[in-house]
Formats: structure tokens, sequence, C-alpha cells
């Protein structure tokens, strides 16, 4: 077997525009879906029974449906209401909502495992509810999943790869477009594999760095309970 490289190497431009667009749809993903997630939290934990049964369904309805057919309901089904969208538009929705759901569900673990001494401590100074949540609860419940976050969200960027299924011309799609155009795909996909690994390694490190500085004291917190478990 001889490799070729050169024919997929001269598509070096093609191949940083997928690129390009892989981080692009992967961050307003990540930003749109982490505020998606913490709004519904807090809808949850501040209003009634019927919100949060609303809430409930819209997360199962995301995570126990795979995430193509829920990229091809928007990009397919959204045009029949009138609504239309460009496979660009539609794939960033899509994992908006798709990492909106997982990212809800793990901020409650994060909500769930605050102890109740510390709302009740919340209450005690006169704080609403809101500011209990935003004050006492949140902070603490983000730091404590962020692992579980990142994890996630670096899924969320592999993932990202399913929308070249509506033709969305992120680094599969561009993959599959060199590789009609080359006829090399082996050392097409050769190229793609590591310019994913690389991407996940980066956000991996990144997101861990970015989780040290946002909660620096509460990590040391948490360090210190571990210490303190394991003693």
């Amino acid at each position: 077997m001889q490799f070729q490289f050169e024919p997929v190497l001269a598509e070096a431009d093609r191949i940083l525009n997928g690129v390009l667009l892989t981080i692009g749809l992967s961050f307003g993903a990540i930003v749109l879906g982490l505020a998606l997630a913490i709004l519904l939290v807090a809808a949850k934990s501040l209003f009634g029974r019927w919100v949060g049964l609303l809430v409930d369904a819209y997360v199962e309805l995301m995570r126990n449906t795979p995430f193509l057919v829920q990229l091809f309901m928007l990009f397919f089904g959204l045009p029949l209401l009138g609504i239309r969208m460009s496979g660009t538009e539609a794939a960033l929705l899509a994992m908006t909502l798709n990492l909106g759901a997982y990212a809800t569900e793990i901020i409650r673990a994060g909500v769930d495992s605050i102890h109740r001494s510390q709302l009740e401590a919340g209450v005690s100074l006169a704080m609403t509810e809101r500011q209990v949540f935003q004050h006492v609860v949140l902070m603490p419940a983000l730091a404590r999943v962020w692992p579980a976050l990142s994890s996630q969200f670096v899924l969320m960027l592999l993932a990202s790869s399913i929308c070249s299924f509506i033709a969305v011309p992120e680094l599969s799609g561009t993959a599959a477009i060199i590789e009609q155009n080359t006829f090399r795909s082996f050392e097409t996909y050769i190229v793609v594999t590591i310019i994913y690994l690389v991407l996940a390694l980066t956000l991996k490190v990144a997101l861990l760095w970015l989780g040290r500085k946002i909660f620096p004291r509460l990590s040391s917190v948490d360090r210190l309970d571990a210490k303190a478990e394991a003693a």
C-alpha cells in the first residue's frame, strides 16, 4: 500500500475552512447550550411543578432520540411551518438544543448535591429564592459538575460531524468533498482523524484551565473535602 497525502494536503484551505466552521459551531453550541441549561434548571427550581414537568419532558425528548433525527426534524420540518434556516443555522440550533438537554441534567445533579443546610443559611440571611439559587446554589453546583460538563462539551464537538448529513461543510463534510475530488479516502480520513484528536484534546485542556480560573476557591474546597473524606 502506498500513501499519497499530496492531493489531500493540496486542499489545505478547504480543510482549514472546515476546521473553523467546526470550532464555530461547537463554541456557539457550548455557550448557548450552557445558558439554556442554566435557565431551565433555574426555572425548574424556582417555579411550579408544571414548569418542572415541561423541562423534564424536553430533557427526556432530546436525550432519548438520535441527534441525527433531531437535526433532520429541524432542517426539513421547520420549513413546513414557514421557518427557513440555512444548514449551518439548523446545525447550530440542533446542537444547542441537544447539548442544552444533557447539560440541564448534569447541572440538576450538581444542584441536588448542595446540602440543605446551605440553603437554610441563605434563607436565614433574608435572601429570596432567586438570590439563594444565584449566590448559594448555582456556582457551587457548576463547580462540582464542571468535569462532567466538559466531557459533554467535547462529545458535542465530535458530534458536530453529524451535521455533514445536511450538507454543512464542517470538517467531516469537507472530508467527504475532498474524498470525492481526490479518490484518496484513507489518507483523507487519517488527516481528519488527527485534526479531530487535536481539537478534542485542545478543548479538553482549555476547559480544564477555564474551570480552574472560574472556580478556584470552590475547587480548593472540593479538594480539601475529598482529602478529608479519604482520611
